[in-house]
């Protein structure tokens, strides 16, 4: 069990290391380079290798579609003939700290 903060090097005698995160300190989305360098019994330290580790966000987002107001507030979806209405997608949301980029709305053909 380790916990990587960067620039400080986790020495161990073992050749395998877990990398521990938790809800609290999470590895950011993103790429995160680790380095090893190992040292023999007599001193001397190996060249430096590196690995990039891609931390992807793989859970999807939760969509939510709602018929609202003019002031934003939800309304039973039953429209009159010939009335406009609004759509709503404000309550979807992604996992944090992942944020929704784009809306699609598509009217379904059926």
């Amino acid at each position: 069990m380790a916990t990587f903060k960067p620039n400080v090097p986790v020495i161990q005698k073992e050749p395998v290391v877990s990398v521990d995160v938790t809800p609290a300190a999470p590895l950011s989305v993103g790429v995160h380079t680790f380095i090893l360098t190992v040292v023999d019994d007599s001193n001397n330290e190996s060249d430096k290798v590196k690995i990039d580790v891609i931390v992807k966000d793989t859970d999807r987002p939760t969509a939510v579609l709602d018929v609202v107001d003019k002031n934003g507030k939800i309304i039973d979806a039953v429209v009159a003939p010939g009335a406009s209405f609004i759509l709503s997608a404000a309550r979807s949301k992604d996992t944090d700290p992942g944020k929704i980029k784009e809306y699609r709305f598509t009217m379904d053909p059926a």
